[in-house]
């Protein structure tokens, strides 16, 4: 019985080789939400990294199908090559973690949301060193990437959460954090520049 399963499994793989378009729908009919179902489990939580950790596994099964020798089942074959993703995605997922203790929360960052959540003062000077700061932050924002510059509008102006974000672009939650990442990265050395005189001239200065 196992024989003529494998034997199956090395017709397909014959046929996928040879681009058989039936072929591939039925290897990823067949095997796609059974491998989700084996990832899912070792990655509990998080559902769109499952996604595209098998998405990556089934890529790279179609482009190892020739070393395919029939020695195992087919789908126990794709869940090796789905187990060696999982780790490596963990391991990433680690060291972006530790990167974002890092990184999250800049002194520019922080001073640009406290702009914009800032009460009006009764003093009329701080009322426009408040406006000057947030004129800046726009003039900061102008100069990223606009896609920079977006993300950090979403989160910190009008309060989207990375989930959100991250189905405006199209991304996996990871991505959308990496990219937030490199973003703020780039608007604290902008904002920073621009905001330093601005902000000296604030010191000793009450409402």
């Amino acid at each position: 019985m196992a024989v003529a399963l494998y034997l199956d499994d090395k017709r397909l793989v014959k046929q996928l080789l040879a681009n058989d378009a039936r072929a591939f729908e039925r290897f990823f009919n067949e095997n796609f939400a059974r491998l989700y179902r084996f990832a899912v489990t070792r990655l509990p939580d998080d559902p769109d990294g499952t996604r595209e950790v098998v998405q990556i596994a089934l890529t790279k099964a179609m482009r190892k199908l020739h070393t395919y020798r029939g020695e195992s089942a087919l789908f126990t074959w794709l869940c090796a090559i789905c187990r060696n993703e999982m780790s490596d995605w963990l391991a990433r997922l680690g060291r972006y973690r530790e990167h974002i203790v890092l990184t999250e929360d800049y002194p520019e960052i922080q001073a640009a949301v406290d702009s914009f959540q800032a009460p009006r003062s009764t003093s009329p000077e701080a009322n426009y060193q408040r406006a000057e700061l947030v004129r800046l932050i726009q003039v900061a924002l102008d100069r990223l990437p606009p896609k920079y510059g977006n993300v950090l509008e979403w989160k910190y102006i009008e309060g989207y959460s990375v989930s959100e974000i991250a189905v405006k672009l199209n991304l996996g939650n990871e991505a959308t954090q990496s990219l937030l990442a490199r973003a703020k990265r780039a608007f604290s050395d902008v904002y920073g520049s621009l905001s330093g005189p601005v902000r000296s001239a604030t010191t000793g200065i009450t409402a």
